[in-house]
């Protein structure tokens, strides 16, 4: 293993670094802890480690006190738990100039291998180095790192792109200040409505195939299924499991009922408990493939026994598992103001008013100022939308106690009374929502 170690090590600092496509997120490195990347599959864990490195190599740190070792690659098996410290060996042999200096040790997909965290809380323990790590959702979740390192990590979530850093992949650059004149407008909206096609998983930027971007996210889907869930959480009830994914991908952004949904499952003649289901929900939600939005309120009785939303990581996933004749153009807006929001570090709930209305989102903050209440609709040119939108934001408003609420559209934008504004998805999409 030793002289394995010794090429990887001499290959990462000869190689030229791959160069990444600047992503948003920040990271931030806090001396004792260990910097943990967690997402969902294909979602650019690793590119970002890169660009991590890159940022530390434009401050003048030499590459040399940078080190990445990839768990994946073949010639690292079988590697064993004693094999940690000749990573330790190995690299201060060869530099040990660096003994007393600060380095920075990426290591991706380390959960593979038993003892790992020992590992790691030692080095963060007795050496100056700060440590990296990344993984598949499958094996390295924020939960499991919590009780791993016992409060040494620092998670950073890595979702699909944002509708800028999507603008960022397909080379267009916004004018600095952004204003949104006419040729800006045609050119965002055009981009909006690529977005909603292609969801925000890097590697499929520049797969103009539609069928082979399809088949693309279908194998990706069955591998989330396959290695995240069925063989991390032996499941062997697949074909409920199956059943279950199928549904939420043909109605995401909608209220989903386990008691539902089990009957719906005898009908058919499909075996499965109810504490079943709940449990490949929780999987899926570990897994980073959907999240669930509980119902806003202060009981936490009337949270547990409503039905949460379920909104899927990314919209390219339900495209690619649904027809375009049974797709909910307005459902597809929603998942993405969602996601839009929860990249932001935001946890939305959903409201339902005294007449039953539901909100879509409300975002709570101790300050009044701070609070949000958004919509999202596709349009509002029906007549008969428009009313029900209105009176629902409006009711939501009242109840709420806040002056202003948004709904997002597709492409209209208007100043409506009582404080609603209706703003284009190309537009909100890319603002900031700092809320205290």
């Amino acid at each position: 293993m030793r002289e394995i170690l010794e090429e990887l090590i001499d290959d990462f600092h000869e190689r030229d670094l791959p160069t990444p496509i600047l992503r948003d997120q920040e990271a931030v490195e806090i001396k004792g802890k260990a910097t943990v990347i967690v997402g969902m599959r294909r979602v650019g864990k690793t590119w970002f480690c890169y660009q991590q490195m890159h940022k530390l190599l434009e401050g003048g740190l030499p590459k040399e006190r940078l080190l990445y070792l990839n768990f994946e690659d073949e010639r690292l098996l079988p590697f064993r738990t004693k094999d940690f410290q000749t990573i330790l060996d190995v690299y201060f042999s060869r530099l040990p100039a660096l003994k007393d200096e600060q380095c920075h040790f990426f290591l991706d997909e380390v959960q593979r291998i038993d003892g790992w965290e020992m590992f790691v809380r030692r080095v963060l323990d007795n050496e100056r180095i700060s440590v990296w790590i990344t993984g598949s959702s499958s094996k390295l979740l924020s939960r499991e790192i919590a009780t791993s390192l016992r409060g040494r990590a620092l998670p950073i979530e890595i979702f699909p792109l944002s509708f800028a850093e999507f603008l960022r992949f397909q080379g267009i650059r916004l004018p600095s200040p952004l204003r949104f004149g006419a040729r800006t407008r045609a050119i965002l909206q055009n981009m909006a409505r690529r977005y909603l096609d292609f969801g925000g998983l890097p590697e499929l930027q520049s797969v103009g195939d539609e069928e082979i971007r399809r088949q693309v996210l279908r194998n990706h889907l069955d591998v989330v299924l396959l290695r995240d869930i069925v063989e991390r959480h032996s499941v062997t009830n697949v074909a409920a499991l199956r059943r279950l994914i199928r549904h939420i991908m043909s109605a995401p952004a909608t209220r989903f009922s386990v008691n539902k949904f089990y009957n719906s499952l005898r009908s058919q003649g499909v075996s499965c408990t109810k504490d079943n289901l709940y449990q490949y929900l929780d999987h899926l939600a570990d897994a980073y493939l959907v999240h669930q939005v509980p119902i806003h309120s202060r009981s936490e009785k009337v949270r547990q026994v409503n039905p949460r939303k379920i909104y899927v990581s990314d919209v390219g996933i339900v495209r690619a598992g649904v027809t375009p004749l049974t797709m909910d153009r307005g459902a597809i807006l929603e998942n993405v103001v969602y996601t839009h929001l929860r990249r932001q570090g935001l946890n939305p709930e959903y409201v339902v008013t005294e007449n039953g209305l539901e909100i879509d989102f409300f975002l709570s903050a101790r300050k009044v100022a701070d609070r949000r209440l958004i919509q999202a609709c596709w349009t509002l040119e029906d007549e008969a939308t428009r009313l029900r939108e209105l009176s629902t934001t409006r009711a939501g408003l009242k109840e709420l106690r806040l002056k202003s609420g948004t709904i997002v559209t597709w492409n209209e934008h208007e100043r409506i009374d009582d404080g609603i504004d209706a703003v284009p998805a190309y537009r909100w999409l890319l603002e900031d929502l700092s809320i205290g």
